[in-house]
């Protein structure tokens, strides 16, 4: 068997869940993300006609994870959840994808960006090389 690298863009969405869709994540069930607004809607770009999550043979390809978010909104800011000057924890899903280094991203993170709830969205890209057959 032939091993291959391709040459990568990874998209890593921090979305906020609510409590009840992180508690169903934690215990084992991977469709809670299906029915929560936010994660719904990161979930829809990735599945757009777009790069994001093109794996050729298959499409929409992301893994999710959960995890917290933790931060202290300034006194100009206006959050999501919590409040200004006091340290917030959020349930967060975590949902990494990725397309092809030369891929133009451009509108898809736009996408992303305009769908995300909060206020300064955390979406981390990171160039990675992935294996293929």
């Amino acid at each position: 068997m032939t091993v291959s690298r391709r040459r990568a863009v990874a998209v890593k969405i921090h979305c906020p869940v609510s409590a009840l869709t992180f508690d169903a994540l934690l215990n084992g069930d991977g469709d809670a993300v299906e029915h929560d607004p936010a994660a719904a809607a990161m979930l829809a770009v990735i599945r757009a006609d777009n790069p994001l999550g093109d794996f050729k043979l298959y499409k929409g390809v992301c893994e999710i994870s959960p995890g917290w978010e933790s931060f202290q909104p300034g006194p100009d800011a206006e959050p999501t959840m919590g409040s200004a000057g006091e340290r917030a924890l959020s349930p967060t899903a975590i949902i990494t994808t990725y397309a092809d280094a030369d891929a133009d991203l451009a509108p898809a993170l736009e996408a992303l960006m305009a769908a995300h709830p909060w206020e300064t969205p955390v979406i981390e890209l990171s160039e990675v090389q992935l294996l293929e057959r």
